[in-house]
């Protein structure tokens, strides 16, 4: 055999010898895929993170909730002596869209509707059995109870949902301020705003409003629960939409919040910081306005159809919510001489909101309140800072005009809010109130300041403790 040929022979039988196996790997240690996660794991892992990133608004709506629900005292555990949101809520429920008479709790601001003649008009005298009664109030907070009261029916405790919305309105404001803190629109710091959020829950009006239940207040807790959704997306006409609709169920929970609808008109406007200019503008580059503004008309048109046609159906007018047709209450002599809005309803309004003082007896000793209202200047001292700001920022007069157009009406009004701790209406501005102290550059580490505040929360805790309200001062129910 040749060299070659053995050569061939080695190389050839090198190949062919297999190589040895493989260490075999136990079937327990070998890699699998990782366990796909179950559902409950995943809804708890974004509950976790989203109490991570609202952390401190959880932690004031817990605080605020504790409170004001310490101060409700035994009325937290039942239902007020006002309930009217539920009676109507439980109406819708049983297919009609008046109230059964057989059932109401009590005759106190039901509109009551008699046809004569083929005209509605305001019953008189003695309940007829063709009369229709019906809620004499906007209707959007019976309609945030219909699933409550879908489940507990007419035993639904009014009060103590009144205590939800409350916190749940404190921890709004503060998310409101954390987001004009990250804008740029003010310069809170974080414990800043967490103060100008307790500052809401104790130191102005919403602390007896929040505590009671009962028709009237329930109404004023909740448009401002509303008002802080409603800005939030108004800033800068940003969520033009959900900015229409908050607005409408603001709207459909206080009427006066109509008017707010300026500040979301100027934020699609002119912005700023150049009004002036941008105003002008507007004859040449309109779309961008006009759009923001069509789809803040579609946000609101739904609820705001619906509220008109159920008017006209109740009482024959789009916009009438009910006063007109009160039965037998104290203030129809005036609606009848000069209707609901009158220049001869400025003054009483002007004293029960800016000088009307508590009442001073020595012998014995007794502090009380006037029940036609009490000076702004003792429940929201804070007032005095906001005439003379520091700063006056890109909102400074976007705040103030809604302000002014949403108090206005009110002077003219024919109630005071009688009866009440303060000039309740106020509530309806006091977000944007607090708002422009927010931009308005004083510190909360300034002593005067610090003196109004420990005054405004002094003030705002007797009205929690001592206000007896109109069912329990004059029904004594």
């Amino acid at each position: 055999m040749s060299r070659k040929s053995k050569h061939s022979q080695k190389d050839s039988s090198s190949q062919e010898t297999p190589a040895p196996p493989a260490p075999s790997v136990p079937s327990e240690v070998q890699a699998s895929p990782a366990p796909a996660a179950s559902p409950g794991e995943g809804v708890w892992a974004a509950v976790r993170i989203w109490l991570s990133a609202y952390r401190v608004e959880v932690v004031l709506f817990v605080v605020s909730f504790v409170v004001l629900a310490s101060f409700s005292s035994q009325r937290f555990l039942r239902q007020s002596a006002a309930p009217h949101f539920i009676y109507q809520a439980q109406s819708w429920l049983e297919g009609r869209l008046d109230v059964d008479p057989e059932v109401l709790p009590n005759l106190e601001d039901w509109a009551c509707v008699r046809v004569v003649g083929g005209q509605k008009v305001r019953c008189e005298g003695r309940p007829l059995a063709t009369d229709r009664w019906f809620v004499s109030f906007p209707s959007f907070p019976a309609v945030a109870m219909l699933p409550f009261v879908a489940l507990h029916g007419y035993q639904f405790n009014d009060t103590s949902f009144g205590v939800f919305t409350g916190a749940l309105a404190v921890a709004l404001f503060y998310s409101l301020l954390r987001f004009l803190a990250k804008d740029g629109e003010t310069a809170r710091t974080q414990s800043d705003n967490i103060a100008l959020s307790l500052i809401l829950a104790f130191g102005t009006l919403f602390f007896y409003c929040a505590i009671r239940g009962e028709v009237w207040f329930s109404a004023e807790v909740m448009g401002v629960a509303l008002t802080c959704l409603y800005v939030r997306n108004a800033i800068k006409a940003h969520r033009p939409v959900l900015a229409g609709l908050f607005f409408s169920m603001a709207t459909l929970t206080r009427t006066p919040l109509l008017f707010a609808g300026l500040f979301f008109v100027l934020e699609a406007l002119c912005p700023g910081p150049d009004r002036l200019g941008q105003l002008r503008a507007l004859g040449s580059s309109w779309k961008p306005a006009a759009r923001k503004l069509g789809l803040f008309a579609a946000g609101a048109a739904p609820l705001a159809v619906l509220a008109a046609a159920y008017n006209v159906y109740r009482f024959g007018k789009p916009g009438e919510f009910g006063h007109a047709f009160l039965y037998n209450n104290r203030v129809n002599v005036d609606i009848d001489r000069y209707g609901l809005f009158n220049l001869a309803y400025l003054q009483r309004n002007l004293e029960a909101a800016f000088l009307k003082l508590p009442q001073v007896s020595l012998k014995p000793f007794q502090l009380s309140y006037d029940p036609y209202g009490l000076t702004l200047l003792l429940t929201l001292p804070l007032l005095v800072f906001l005439v003379i700001p520091k700063t006056r920022p890109r909102l400074h007069w976007p705040l103030w005009l809604t302000v002014a157009v949403c108090a206005l009406p009110g002077l003219f009004y024919q109630n005071t809010g009688y009866m009440q701790f303060g000039f309740r209406f106020s509530l309806d501005y006091t977000p944007y109130l607090l708002l422009l102290f927010a931009i308005g550059g004083w510190s909360l580490r300034n002593r005067y300041v610090q003196v109004a505040l420990a005054l405004g929360v002094l003030v705002n805790f007797w009205g929690a403790v001592a206000f007896r309200g109109y069912t329990e001062y004059v029904r004594n129910w």
